[in-house]
């Protein structure tokens, strides 16, 4: 029954069931689709647009939620029990499965992007994009590590690059193909896409915690890493009550990045 009514409902817009499960599967593996990420992305966004509603109800079945940005055009969908930005508690309880393991690296230097995004939301001028990106020098993330959050980045420049292309997978920012760490005039653009994974609280917290609470917060993400325990909640004191838990629906995504970036090739072509 349900599988009839589903069908109605996307012939009424024209939509293929094979275009569904497209844009599904999408949204399980990845997390969030994004329309300006590139070709294929944007087809499906326009397309998810179409059949929204429809789409939100299969989540909502399961369990998950699916926000979207109509002003940065883009679906993310939220796993069961996370904690939204700026949504009320669904009431759920978290299935651990469905946790990102992210490593502490990752969790602090979200908190640093939002705090650069809001600090270039309030400056407007050349840091602010006509996309509504914030640019950033990768100096002034590395700073605000030190001065606000008391972390130091990845010693190695290998390190530094993998922890970014991370990001850049989740699609919290992007850069140029020539960037370089180690060249002070190189931006990096933070996404309005931060925005649904640190909260304005939650990035207040974090300043406003005490080095002992970082160095208590920073050891159990280190042990978090390591094992089987997902370490958004420890990873810094301010998430601990779910700073970076949109990111969870994409966990194994970052695997198979290659395979999909192939994918999405061949399909634009």
């Amino acid at each position: 029954m349900l599988s009839a009514t589903l069908t109605d409902i996307l012939q009424a817009k024209n939509i293929s069931t094979e275009r569904f499960r497209e844009i599904t599967n999408r949204l399980f593996s990845q997390g969030i689709v994004v329309r300006d990420e590139d070709g294929v992305e944007e087809k499906l966004y326009d397309d998810a647009l179409r059949i929204e509603d429809a789409l939100t109800d299969f989540f909502h079945l399961a369990g998950f939620r699916l926000v979207h940005s109509h002003g940065h055009t883009y679906f993310r969908l939220y796993a069961p029990g996370a904690q939204v930005p700026g949504e009320v508690e669904d009431g759920l309880e978290e299935v651990p499965g469905l946790r990102a393991k992210l490593s502490a690296d990752f969790v602090a230097l979200a908190l640093a992007l939002r705090f650069h995004f809001n600090q270039g939301l309030c400056e407007g001028g050349s840091r602010l994009t006509d996309t509504g990106e914030v640019l950033v020098r990768f100096e002034e993330l590395a700073t605000t590590l030190q001065t606000q959050l008391k972390r130091q980045l990845p010693a190695t420049v290998t390190d530094k690059l993998k922890l970014l292309a991370e990001l850049k997978r989740h699609r919290l920012i992007t850069y140029a193909a020539n960037f370089s760490v180690t060249d002070e005039d190189a931006y990096i653009a933070i996404r309005p896409t931060i925005l649904g994974i640190v909260s304005n609280e939650v990035l207040e917290a974090a300043l406003e915690a005490d080095d002992a609470e970082r160095e208590a917060a920073g050891a159990e993400a280190a042990d978090a890493v390591e094992g089987d325990a997902p370490v958004a909640e420890e990873a810094v004191p301010a998430a601990s009550e779910g700073a970076v838990r949109a990111v969870d629906v994409g966990a194994d995504a970052a695997n198979n990045e290659v395979e999909n970036e192939q994918e999405n090739a061949d399909e634009a072509r």
